[in-house]
């Protein structure tokens, strides 16, 4: 009896240790959507930097590098004008904190030296700190990028990769010489990813680098975001890059008028492609491809959340802008100087939504660019994202072949199982 009994518990471990493989197997085979691991906070003192005397009314603080410096034989920008009255509304020209009267206090530990809450859809501005103040954009300025090329280029052209490509400056995706990506897939890299190898790829078929960059201060005039000037296409910084946080709430609006750049930055990951061996490098290999994922963290830690963009440099410091739905109500907050004390930027980000929408409908100290203002250029319907864990970003046949491995995994692990159990069930019989 005991002899029988070892046996077929020693049967039934085999087959729950393989089963337990079976499925493992069949797990690694599907694209996993990791959390980004959290920044943890620190108790280091901080002060929220007071703006009430409109330090940056006219230009950014000053840079402590040297990516102000101009190229030789380049004029310094000169400021750029301030407009008269304040583009949307009297009370964003205030430069501290601007709140609905009777309104509640602003959450504390935002470190954001300039932020702004509205509504996506009214365009409402519900609560801000120095609207109009200038600052530096980073990366969050690809979100200017991303709405020119989404109108311009066919997504399903296929470039290749190049070694000015592969070289660029700050963050990079990995893109590689000789490697063939389609437009979408740049875009995938650049809005997910703020690759700036993608972003160089895309301003390349843009017209290169200067043409782009006025291509995209034309469509920030237009838009009436007039505290916007761009310096390079990628966000990183140059002689007289700025924005405001009002001004990135517009730019942010207007992209989400595309179905696409909705989709992407909702979008958690995607696989992008290796490139060959390099034929100049002895015994170079093929790289393969690689999933790539989403680095905004409000994605995947705020309920509602709908994505958003994040940017960083040693100048503009961290910024961000983003998205987030509840109860019907769409809201987009937006980050200037912001600092990972006492909270990473996107916890702040949550916590100034969380007031917004904690705010009464109808609570308001301005508005941005509408289709019926004679200051806006557009009039296109927001679009709305797929919902979360959709992923309709990725390529069909990519996500056809990871459901069908899934699949086959899952049931080939079933059937293994149901095979140990039934020889374990004849073994019992013979003793």
């Amino acid at each position: 009896m005991k002899i029988r009994d070892s046996r077929r518990r020693a049967t039934f471990r085999l087959g729950s240790a393989l089963a337990v493989l079976a499925v493992s197997a069949g797990l690694a085979a599907t694209p996993s959507f990791a959390v980004p691991p959290s920044t943890p906070p620190t108790t280091t003192p901080f002060t929220t930097p007071n703006t009430d005397s409109c330090p940056q009314k006219t230009r950014p603080p000053a840079a402590i590098d040297e990516s102000e410096v101009p190229a030789p034989g380049q004029p310094t920008p000169s400021a750029l004008p301030i407009p008269t009255p304040a583009i949307g509304g009297a009370r964003l020209a205030e430069c501290g904190v601007v709140l609905p009267k009777g309104a509640a206090p602003v959450p504390q530990d935002i470190s954001a030296t300039a932020w702004q809450v509205s509504d996506l859809d009214s365009g409402e501005v519900l609560a801000a700190k120095d609207p109009h103040g200038r600052y530096r954009p980073a990366s969050t300025i690809k979100v200017l990028l991303a709405t020119i090329a989404l109108r311009t280029l066919d997504l399903n052209k296929v470039i290749v990769g190049t070694e000015d490509d592969a070289n660029a400056d700050g963050t990079r995706v990995g893109i590689g010489p000789g490697g063939h990506y389609s437009n979408r897939q740049l875009m995938q890299a650049l809005i997910m990813a703020s690759g700036n190898d993608a972003a160089h790829a895309i301003a390349t078929q843009l017209g290169g680098e200067t043409v782009t960059v006025a291509k995209m201060n034309e469509l920030a005039k237009s838009l009436r975001a007039l505290d916007t000037r761009t310096a390079t296409p990628s966000g990183l910084d140059g002689p007289g890059m700025s924005t405001s946080a009002y001004d990135l709430s517009v730019l942010f609006r207007e992209a989400m008028t595309i179905p696409l750049f909705a989709e992407l930055i909702h979008t958690e990951q995607v696989d992008f492609p290796g490139f060959p061996a390099n034929p100049t490098i002895p015994g170079d290999k093929d790289r393969p491809g690689f999933p790539i994922g989403n680095d905004n963290h409000l994605l995947y830690d705020y309920e509602g959340a709908l994505g958003g963009k994040t940017g960083y440099t040693d100048d503009a410091r961290q910024t961000f802008v983003a998205a987030a739905q509840r109860n019907g109500r769409r809201l987009v907050v937006t980050l200037l100087q912001a600092d990972v004390r006492p909270l990473r930027p996107s916890d702040q980000a949550a916590r100034l939504l969380d007031y917004g929408f904690a705010l009464p409908k109808g609570s308001t100290v301005g508005t941005l660019p509408t289709a019926d203002s004679k200051e806006a250029k557009t009039g296109a319907a927001l679009a709305s994202p797929p919902p979360k864990g959709v992923d309709q970003a990725m390529d069909p046949v990519t996500a056809t072949d990871h459901s069908n491995s899934r699949t086959v995994w899952i049931i080939g692990g079933t059937i293994l199982v149901l095979a140990l159990l039934l020889g374990a069930r004849r073994i019992s019989r013979r003793r």
